[in-house]
């Protein structure tokens, strides 16, 4: 993993300490000591709960913030970052997980704190929404590195995302801005699952994808008319099941419902992508997620509809390219936005 600062804020915290970071999601809560070069220690993981009430939740973030500080680095560190599956509100410093349904509201900063305090350490800390999160990462260390203005998305089974404006995090008032999903590209689309109409997400995310594709007659073993991506005797042997995963595969043979499927959704994403680039002139577009693993099959229409999107002399060039850090971003980026979004520490007075 390259190594470099992160702007002129950054390059002053390299002389100080790591970075506390946990990174919460529906099937496991995270944590490091995140470095200045980017490189991480004490790396230790819990399972998310299931079936436990706010407070079992939580003691699983309280264990990973006691085995950070069980390092002999805890006490050199200068900041904590919380990156957190969404909806967030950052001004709260709450958290409504879809994916964990036992927090509502819930108050993660103030506990992250309250666990950090009770463990010898009063950090300034940040929460950050996953998408915001993998934003910062990939501006850091990833494959916005070196672009002052970038659109970073994760599409899984949802679509959400973060921007980078003039070489800072924009994550906006309640830490929300640049989520792309929710931006509609179909006037009359179908509804929303956040309420609005021919959002995003709602074509173009995993989810909807397999859904689409399923509607549309395919199935893990063929199509419904057997056409075009039927692996034979082998149907679902191929790596094939009902979800994007399988259709992805399935468009990799050919079958001409997975394509669409793919392709309905690259250009959802393409005019999204060419609707914000347009707007804020961000000069590329990173794309991570489960959804992106499948590779051209995905990139290819992105890219082939954002020339139809995209046709203004500033946004014409604009790339789109897959992430870098994969399973790495969630606590790279927790570090990163609190690198980005905190005060650099104060130097300390040296001994006389």
């Amino acid at each position: 993993m390259p190594s470099a600062p992160f702007s002129a804020p950054r390059a002053a915290a390299e002389a100080y300490g790591p970075t506390v970071a946990i990174d919460i999601g529906g099937t496991k809560i995270a944590g490091a000591l995140v470095h200045p070069d980017g490189t991480m220690t004490a790396t230790t993981r819990r399972p998310t709960p299931r079936g436990a009430d706010a407070d079992g939740v939580m003691a699983a973030v309280a264990e990973v913030v006691a085995d950070l500080s069980a390092s002999p680095l805890w006490a050199s560190a200068q900041r904590c970052g919380i990156g957190s599956a969404g909806p967030v509100d950052t001004s709260r410093g709450t958290v409504s997980p879809v994916n964990i349904g036992a927090w509502r509201d819930f108050p993660v900063q103030e506990r992250v704190v309250a666990e950090l305090a009770a463990r010898g350490a009063d950090l300034p800390t940040v929460l950050a929404g996953d998408g915001v999160a993998m934003t910062a990462a990939e501006h850091w260390l990833g494959a916005a590195r070196g672009h002052a203005n970038a659109l970073c998305m994760v599409v899984s089974t949802g679509v959400g995302g973060g921007l980078i404006l003039n070489n800072q995090l924009h994550p906006g008032p309640t830490g929300n801005a640049g989520h792309i999903g929710h931006i509609s590209v179909a006037f009359d689309g179908e509804p929303c699952a956040c309420g609005g109409h021919g959002c995003v997400e709602s074509i173009a995310s995993g989810t909807a994808i397999a859904r689409w594709a399923r509607d549309q007659g395919w199935t893990p073993s063929g199509t419904a008319a057997g056409g075009g991506g039927g692996n034979g005797a082998g149907g679902a042997s191929g790596g094939r099941d009902a979800t994007a995963a399988g259709v992805a595969v399935a468009a990799a043979e050919g079958d001409p419902i997975a394509l669409a499927a793919f392709d309905r959704a690259g250009r959802a994403l393409a005019a999204a992508i060419a609707a914000t680039a347009t707007l804020v002139e961000t000069d590329i577009a990173v794309i991570g997620g489960g959804v992106a693993a499948a590779g051209d099959t995905l990139f290819a229409p992105i890219r082939s509809h954002l020339a139809a999107y995209a046709t203004l002399s500033f946004v014409k060039d604009i790339q789109v390219v897959p992430a870098m850090l994969g399973t790495h971003a969630g606590l790279i980026g927790a570090a990163a936005a609190a690198s980005m979004l905190l005060p650099s520490p104060s130097p300390q007075p040296s001994a006389s």
